[in-house]
């Protein structure tokens, strides 16, 4: 979600080299594309709202009411909805320790995944203890499950690691405090995304506005990652490389 939605493209052109399209959601609602690949949405916030611009996971289920009563039901928060949306049904909800993510039941708008070719790397939940979020996880969104399909859970190195159909797609990570003064090592769900030049990407970020978290040498940084924020905040970070479970963060 963005304050501005034209600036947000121009920025996201610039810096990941995303071709928007509309949607049928509206004019408020745009799919980013990489060469002809769908790789994210991004909607404007509206005036009113005084929340955080932000990159928000959505998680496919088969039944947004049942899974938005498991949420509930494990002590988490549903803020929004499920409500209709477009082709589908949505809510946004908190985890147990405050990381925001979303659910949808329904066809994609379009049809893209995580983790392979063009589509974001991977995603990261950045949280206070990872075998508590796991489980959390995998009880609410129907992880590990016996089901054709369904994700694997893992422990690598320290890691909790969610794959699909043998693609790393998330992992968690303890160690996050709730009451940081740095939002960047709060509780939260976190984004990676491809690009071919990291220095390429932080450059034009830079000079769009955004800027660098952390100083040359920050745990936020390295030779094949760096984390940024949009002109709006909005944290993301953007990699060369594929997904490797020991990746300090």
């Amino acid at each position: 979600m963005a304050r501005d939605l034209p600036t947000a493209e121009e920025f996201y052109s610039e810096v990941l080299g995303w071709a928007f399209r509309p949607t049928r959601l509206g004019e408020e609602f745009s799919v980013g594309f990489l060469d002809g690949t769908p790789v994210a949405g991004v909607g404007a916030l509206a005036d009113s709202l005084s929340v955080a611009v932000a990159w928000t996971p959505y998680f496919a289920v088969d039944d947004a009411d049942t899974t938005a009563a498991r949420i509930q039901e494990r002590s988490a928060t549903v803020a929004v909805g499920p409500l209709s949306f477009g082709t589908g049904r949505a809510a946004l909800a908190a985890d147990r320790d405050g990381a925001v993510f979303g659910i949808w039941q329904g066809r994609a708008i379009p049809d893209w995944s995580m983790g392979t070719d063009k589509a974001p790397a991977w995603l990261e939940l950045r949280t206070r203890d990872a075998f508590e979020a796991a489980i959390f996880y995998a009880e609410v969104l129907d992880w590990a499950c016996a089901q054709p399909g369904c994700c694997q859970v893992t422990y690598e190195d320290d890691h909790v690691v969610l794959r699909h159909q043998g693609d790393m797609v998330a992992r968690i990570t303890g160690g996050a405090v709730g009451e940081a003064p740095d939002p960047h090592i709060r509780p939260r769900w976190h984004v990676y995304f491809y690009v071919p030049d990291v220095d390429f990407a932080v450059r034009t970020a830079v000079g769009l506005g955004g800027r660098v978290v952390g100083d040359p040498g920050d745990p936020a940084r390295a030779d094949d990652w760096v984390s940024l924020r949009d002109p709006d905040g909005g944290l993301f970070t953007v990699t060369s490389s594929d997904p490797v479970p020991g990746l300090p963060h």
